[in-house]
């Protein structure tokens, strides 16, 4: 149970705990985090008991000692397209219900107050108990990034036996149809998208996606390797392994595109290139000249731990490729000591082309020994 008692700057308001913390209470999972609102108050009496506001499009404020976000009660009504065309209201008479009521999912839509009563007027605590994810009202189809939520925590909870409901599935397909999807911004769906690949089931996200036809519109190039890719992505816990394992059927060019459209992090775009890359440049029995090109395209000299995580995800990717003799070609290629050569004389331009000579002498024994 939720335990919280009304210091001194919060005493006389009407202040409930709600969303994801009364959500992981009932489903008995450990949460640090929980979301505040206050209903009947205005932002001038937030003002005069302290508390300091964050941005100027919601009434949100800190408390002024634990620093916590609470916001004023608010109703939000459509005015342009995608996630950022809402009009916010925020009066003393917005009543709890009527700020429940613009949430996404049934489930999201509960709060308990300081007494420990929980207020559930949507049927929040039967959904969690069955294992529904149900959207609250028809104001879903307000907000296309619903459907990557619906997708994110699918992906979450899957495990525990969460399900999207008949009608909130139905709902999503008409918001795809309708044109509403493509209006998400970039940076909101990356950040969706990253937030799943950490989730217990990332895959239930893609195939929510694909089935309402959302994965066509935001990441169309993904749609006819997805089954492939999600299969590879299971056997890995790290998120951004799983991204390169998901999109490793991509060719190189498509892989940029998607990652330039969508923002991914340097890190996350580069290793999930050199997978791809990886694919490209070796066979299923290479010979030295390939493993040569190969390490020096992965930059295997001053990269190391870089380029095991590629071999890593090589042989989860079960490509076909002797991960085991290309690590240890690269080993034997790396203790080729150019500081030994130039003590021989060489230099200049000559030293370099006498340590690839050594380099590919190396992997080719390597390969051999394997």
């Amino acid at each position: 149970m939720i335990c919280f008692e009304l210091d001194e700057p919060l005493k006389g308001l009407e202040v409930y705990c709600v969303g994801g913390a009364v959500r992981d209470d009932l489903l008995g999972i450990n949460h640090d985090d929980r979301d505040w609102v206050i209903v009947g108050s205005t932002s001038e009496e937030m003002h005069r008991r302290g508390f300091r506001p964050v941005g100027r499009d919601f009434p949100v404020f800190l408390h002024p000692h634990t620093h916590e976000e609470y916001a004023l009660a608010r109703t939000e009504r459509k005015s342009g397209h995608g996630y950022t065309g809402f009009e916010v209201h925020a009066t003393p008479d917005v009543t709890l219900e009527e700020d429940l009521a613009r949430r996404d999912l049934t489930i999201n839509a509960m709060a308990q107050d300081s007494s420990g009563q929980r207020l559930d007027p949507f049927q929040g605590i039967e959904d969690c108990r069955t294992g529904t994810l149900r959207h609250v009202s028809a104001a879903f189809v307000e907000d296309p990034l619903r459907i990557l939520r619906t997708g994110r925590f699918l992906a979450r909870f899957q495990p525990r036996g969460f399900t999207v409901a008949d009608e909130t599935m139905a709902l999503m397909k008409t918001m795809v149809a309708e044109g509403e999807v493509a209006h998400l911004v970039a940076e909101r769906v990356w950040q969706e998208v990253e937030r799943t690949l950490g989730e217990a089931a990332p895959s239930a996200f893609f195939e929510l996606l694909q089935q309402c036809g959302a994965l066509d519109v935001l990441m169309p190039a993904l749609s006819d390797v997805l089954e492939t890719g999600l299969a590879r992505m299971s056997a890995v816990n790290i998120a951004m392994a799983r991204w390169a394992l998901l999109t490793a059927d991509l060719s190189q060019e498509a892989l940029t595109a998607l990652c330039e459209r969508y923002r991914v992090p340097g890190e996350w775009r580069d290793r999930a290139l050199m997978v791809v890359r990886s694919r490209a440049l070796l066979s299923s029995s290479p010979d030295a000249d390939q493993v040569l090109a190969w390490a020096q395209v992965m930059d295997a000299w001053r990269r190391q731990s870089r380029l095991d995580d590629v071999l890593g995800m090589l042989a989860i990717g079960n490509f076909g490729l002797p991960v085991t003799a290309l690590g240890n070609a690269v080993d034997r290629a790396r203790q080729v000591s150019p500081q030994s050569l130039m003590a021989q004389g060489y230099q200049g331009a000559e030293l370099g082309r006498m340590i690839d000579v050594e380099r590919r002498r190396a992997i080719e024994h390597g390969l051999a020994s394997t």
